[in-house]
This record gives structure tokens, sequence and C-alpha cells, in this order.
């Protein structure tokens, strides 16, 4: 039976707007104290208005956000980051579920991510020359990928790194490569140490599914989703992905992450956009500085796909976001039909201030470490001596461990507001590849290591596989 859509009202919202969602679609998370391997996994419950419950204003919670919290009741709102969780198939979220269930090691926080939850091409009606991937996958999965399977990517956020993998290897120690003869310390070391903190073990069968699951511990994960110090997770999880057990402290560090990418978006667009060059801007974000993207192992068009086949997930991660920022409205007559919202065709127009007090006041609150960056590359253009670029950051200086305090753009920020806008992206835009270079670099380097070399040449030739796959539409393109 089709799905009936009801309205949610976000009447916090500088301009209230009705946001479409599936009847019956969500179920309230619980925040009492969980038993030993119940964890939340639940939808959180649409709310009937954000004002409900809500503690503070929808800006207090980015002002004042504190990373320490342990339960969802310490969230600025009962329905904080309802956005996060896209909806997909009932059953093939089961099917997700059932796979973390395989592992005894604690999962505090995990999502499923990539063209294998969320198709980046239309669903083919053949059967793919690659289903024998997945041994003996359950129904849904198959049902989910159609005609293409592929291999599910997860990602699961950890306590405690070393004990995690001590657990896992006792349990599955055929997930891993040579590495893990030696103990859960090297194991642990080389995650932590190497790249940006992730430890993959790609092409594990779980429930006759193939799959690849990345491990990161919280705070590593949390840190570079409200800092940006490697844009490494932060930027998978500015894409649609769909999360299977909840974390408090890394859904408020997540709604951080997803705010910035909509503003660092919005310093690297025109006055006029549509939704597309919105969304492909975000999703560009993660490939900028990613090696594998200059080299023959992606698909040229992989942001056009990912966006192209997304567009309502897209809309349901930062249409309220859009709402909530004062520089940026839609404006297209295709929102008076109030069931737009859950058309994929609908690419409407949206227009930014490019007033130089607020663009430097989103400056001012881009994360930090990117921040940082992005300042520093200024310093050296404007050649302000390093003692008087030092006192002028701590005079500005309002963050610590817990909280940051309101930030609104001073003369340096404006300064860079006002800079050519071609001129802004082209900074911007290095920035974001110098924060995502070297650890992407080196994340892809220790991929021998961690997943030995068999398994990464296979990996690397499917990806290989796809690049010559996405050239060949191009150019079939270009000859029509």
């Amino acid at each position: 039976m089709a799905a009936r859509w009801l309205p949610i009202r976000f009447s916090t919202l500088k301009h209230p707007s009705r946001i479409w969602i599936p009847r019956n679609s969500y179920h309230p998370i619980s925040t009492q104290l969980l038993p030993r391997r119940a964890f939340a996994t639940e939808t959180p419950k649409a709310p009937p208005s954000l004002t409900s419950s809500t503690s503070s204003s929808p800006s207090d919670w980015e002002d004042n956000p504190n990373y320490n919290i342990s339960k969802f009741t310490d969230l600025p709102h009962q329905n904080f980051g309802v956005n996060q969780h896209i909806l997909i198939n009932d059953e093939f979220k089961e099917a997700l579920r059932q796979i973390l269930w395989n592992f005894r090691a604690p999962i505090r926080y995990a999502f499923a991510y990539g063209s294998g939850v969320f198709p980046q091409s239309k669903a083919s009606a053949a059967t793919s020359s690659a289903t024998s991937i997945h041994p003996k996958a359950p129904p849904a999965v198959e049902k989910a990928q159609g005609g293409n399977p592929k291999m599910i990517d997860f990602i699961f956020g950890v306590s405690y790194t070393q004990h995690w993998h001590s657990l896992n290897l006792h349990e599955h120690r055929d997930h891993y490569s040579a590495l893990g003869s030696l103990g859960s310390g090297a194991v642990s070391a080389v995650q932590d140490k190497w790249g940006a903190g992730v430890y993959f073990n790609p092409y594990v069968t779980v429930n006759g599914t193939v799959i690849k699951y990345g491990v990161v511990n919280l705070d590593t994960l949390c840190t570079d989703l409200s800092e940006w110090s490697t844009l490494y997770l932060a930027g998978r999880l500015q894409k649609p992905v769909k999360i299977l057990r909840d974390d408090p402290r890394v859904r408020l560090a997540n709604q951080v992450n997803l705010i910035s990418a909509l503003r660092t978006a919005l310093l690297l667009l025109p006055p006029s956009f549509t939704e597309e060059e919105l969304y492909g801007t975000i999703a560009s974000i993660s490939y900028m500085g990613d090696p594998r993207m200059s080299l023959p192992t992606e698909d040229p068009s992989k942001v056009a796909n990912i966006v192209g086949n997304n567009l309502p997930n897209f809309r349901r991660l930062y249409l309220p976001l859009i709402e909530n920022l004062p520089n940026v409205n839609v404006n297209d007559s295709k929102c008076s039909n109030q069931d737009w919202v859950a058309d994929p065709s609908a690419n409407v127009k949206l227009v930014q201030d490019m007033d130089p007090v607020r663009r430097g006041n989103m400056v001012r609150r881009l994360p930090k470490a990117f921040r940082s960056r992005l300042y520093f590359q200024y310093q050296k253009k404007y050649q302000i001596p390093q003692l008087e670029f030092n006192q002028m950051l701590e005079a500005s200086a309002d963050e610590d461990a817990t909280r940051i305090n309101r930030r609104e753009g001073g003369g340096f920020e404006r300064r860079i507001a006002n800079e050519p806008p071609e001129d802004l992206r082209g900074e911007v835009r290095h920035v974001i590849k110098k924060t995502i270079g070297w650890p992407s670099t080196s994340q892809s380097l220790k991929g021998p290591v961690t997943a030995g070399f068999r398994k990464t040449w296979r990996y690397m030739s499917e990806k290989i596989g796809k690049y010559q796959a996405g050239k060949r539409k191009l150019n079939e393109k270009k000859e029509e």
C-alpha cells in the first residue's frame, strides 16, 4: 500500500513551511538505561512541532553544544536531529540491523552507507553478473539492491578501540588480515595512529551478505564531525546514510557537521542556485582532496549520480537547516505544491544573501580546525605579522572543551567574506583539499596492511571497473 504523507510544521523556523513524511515511519527512541547488547536503534518519533519539549531556542544548540552528553534527554529537544534518520524499506533496514547482532563486541553507533544502501543509478530489471557477490543474501537485501548487488558498507563507532578489537578478534579472526595475528594492540595502533582513525575489514560475509565495516573510536568520530580535523568520516555523514544504532553525542556532533557543510557550500555558490547544485557542492566536499578522484579509481560522475538518485534524501537532511539559516531561502513557485518535498524531479531554486556581514558570520561559524586552516591561508595572503595575527585570534577565542559562545564575524571575517567570490571559493577549496588530502591518502595506503593484499587488489580492481564504466557512459552521452 502506498505511504500516506503527513505534514510536520517547523513553526520555530523563520519561514514556517511544511515537511512531508510517511505515516507511521517513526518510533520513539528509548532514553532509559538499556540492558547489555540493547542499543538505541529506532528512528526518533516525528514531532507534531519542533517546539514541543524544546528546552532552548533553535540557535542555542549550536552556540552552546555540550559534547559530554550521555543521554538523548540531554539533547536540545526531544526530536533534535530527526533529519539525520533517512527512510528506507523496513525489511531492508531490519536485515541491516540483523547484521550488527552478529558482533558481540559492543557497537555504540552504527550506520550503513554507499551505493549498496542508496542506489546511485536507476534500478536494473536484469540481473547483474555480479549476483554472486552475496553468497546467500536475505530477500530484503536482494530486493533493495535490485539487479545490481553490491557490497554493503558500515561504520561502527566504539568506546574502547583495543578492547573492541580484542573481543572481535576472538570471535571473528577470519575478518582480519595477517595483522590480526599480532593482537588487538597492533590492530588498534594501526587504526588510531595511521590515516583518519578508521580500521576497515572488507569482503566479510555476514548473514549471507558481503559487507565492509570500518571501526572508529567515538571520540575520533565526534571530533571530526564537530571540528573537521580530517573530514574523512564527516564527509561520509554529509551525504545520506542509514543510522542503525544512534548515540546522543554523535547526533549532536553530526548536526554541527551538517550545518557546517551547508555553510561551506554557500560560500562556494553564487547568489542563486538550484537544489542539485547545492547538494552537489555538499557531496563534493569529501571528494575534493581524495586521491582516488584524481586516479582512474572512481566513477567521474560519482557526485552527480549520488545527488541525482537521492534528491529527496538530501532534502530531508538539509531542508530544515536551510529554513533555519537567515541568509538563504527557497525561492521557487514549485513550493506552492505541498507535495514538492517528496518529488524527486523537483529541483527548486534557492537564493542567498551575499552581504559581507552575514557571510562573515558564516566564516566565523565554520568548524574549529577547518576555520584555523582558512585563517592561516588569509594570514599569508594579507601578510599579517604573526604576533598581530596571534593577538587577533586570542581576542576572538571563545572555545573550550565543552562550550562555544555565540560566534559572530569581526573585521577579519568580513574582510574574508568581501573577497571576490571566485577568490574566496578558491581559498575554501584549497583548505578542503589540504584537510582531506593526507588523511585520505594515508588511510588508503594502510589498506594492504589492514585488509591484506588480495582483498586490496580486489577492491582496487572493482574501483577501476567503476571508473571505466563511468567513462563509457560519459562518452556515450557526448556522442548522442
